[in-house]
């Protein structure tokens, strides 16, 4: 069987539905300020934003394997350099680069350039603990998961807090065989 062409980032994006930016943006400002006011603790916020990705991401999964034509990528590289590539680029309108891997080919980090989340953002000195982006962080640990990916995803940088790139770290924890549900009568 012939293997499928993945389309390209750009020509992803622009095939895909999408909002106003700033709308985009303005809610997700709104998001984080009420957590912030409801939690009051900005570890509680991190820990609320992360697992709010992770929600999104065990369903966007099956959106972006619709519409990407991605099929099976063969090691965690390709993996990487597919949600970098193409992923940031169908959801965001942004790519990013892989760089930083580990002599095992298990940890590495994506680093963006750009990050529409925080347009129109400034951290006060107060929120500095705050992972503002935390919901991306959640949002391909919960992704992976879904294609049988452990992993555990942390942010290095930020330019919020002075950094000259967003860069997460995304370590492989184990490739978890796939089950099925069903066996086939013998």
């Amino acid at each position: 069987m012939a293997r499928l062409v993945p389309r390209s980032g750009d020509a992803v994006f622009a095939n895909v539905e999408r909002v106003n930016a700033e709308l985009f943006t303005l809610t997700y400002g709104a998001i984080v300020r009420q957590l912030i006011t409801d939690l009051e603790e900005v570890e509680e916020v991190n820990k609320q934003l992360d697992q709010m990705g992770y929600n999104i991401g065990i369903r966007l999964i099956d959106e972006f394997l619709a519409k990407s034509n991605v099929s099976r990528c063969v090691d965690f590289r390709e993996t990487a350099d597919v949600i970098a590539k193409v992923g940031f680029k169908m959801f965001l309108g942004v790519t990013a680069s892989v760089t930083n891997w580990d002599a095992d080919g298990t940890s590495c980090s994506l680093v963006l350039e750009e990050n529409p989340l925080v347009d129109f953002v400034e951290l006060p000195d107060m929120y500095q603990g705050l992972h503002y982006c935390n919901i991306l962080s959640g949002l391909i640990r919960g992704a992976l998961e879904m294609v049988s990916m452990k992993t555990e995803v942390t942010w290095v940088r930020d330019m919020l807090r002075g950094d000259d790139a967003y860069e997460l770290r995304v370590k492989l924890l184990k490739q978890v065989p796939e089950e099925y549900p069903y066996k086939d009568d013998e």
